[in-house]
């Protein structure tokens, strides 16, 4: 196991992204970095890697060669190379970092719940998590209520950072 020192924050923002339709975030086991990728870096990697079917692509990726020279933008350089590291990583240096589930986010809902005083709250709060649209539901409840719903963040906030923990721990790092 690893000890290295980790921005939580970052990585818990990344596990928010459950869409990722802008960007996807990976962790770096060795220095407890997160990086993040565009989807228009990783779609560019991913398009020219599989443009040919025909070649193998050998582990070692500095000498990847095409047809004929990308014309990739000198901003994009830098990232398109480490995306194509992260892409070939065999070493397990790099995980990706997973979204949160909405069963994670659901559960610390529910306990939630079980922990607000005002019975009427409760009870609204509780009937809002039935069926579909429950998040949206949920947070339009506690609209009226900022006492309750800064509470609501801070509750959350630690639910999604066991869960974090215990992502990390499964990576084989031990947050310092």
């Amino acid at each position: 196991m690893r000890q290295l020192k980790v921005n939580f924050d970052e990585i818990q923002k990344a596990m928010e992204d459950v869409l990722r339709d802008s960007f996807d975030y990976f962790f770096d086991t060795e220095t407890g970095e997160v990086i993040t990728f565009s989807e228009e870096i990783l779609n560019e990697v991913k398009s020219r890697l599989y443009e040919s079917d025909s070649e193998e692509i050998d582990e070692d990726i500095e000498y990847i060669e095409f047809d004929e020279e990308p014309e990739i933008p000198y901003w994009m350089e830098d990232e398109v190379e480490l995306a194509m590291e992260i892409l070939f990583d065999t070493n397990e240096r790099y995980a990706r970092i997973p979204e949160r589930t909405s069963s994670a986010a659901f559960q610390a809902m529910t306990e939630f719940i079980d922990t607000v005083e005002d019975p009427d709250l409760r009870r609204l709060l509780a009937a809002s998590i039935e069926g579909r649209g429950a998040f949206r539901r949920f947070k339009d409840a506690l609209i009226d209520h900022a006492k309750e719903r800064k509470r609501w963040h801070g509750y959350n906030a630690k639910a999604a950072k066991k869960e974090l923990v215990q992502w990390l721990l499964s990576i084989g790092v031990e947050p310092a």
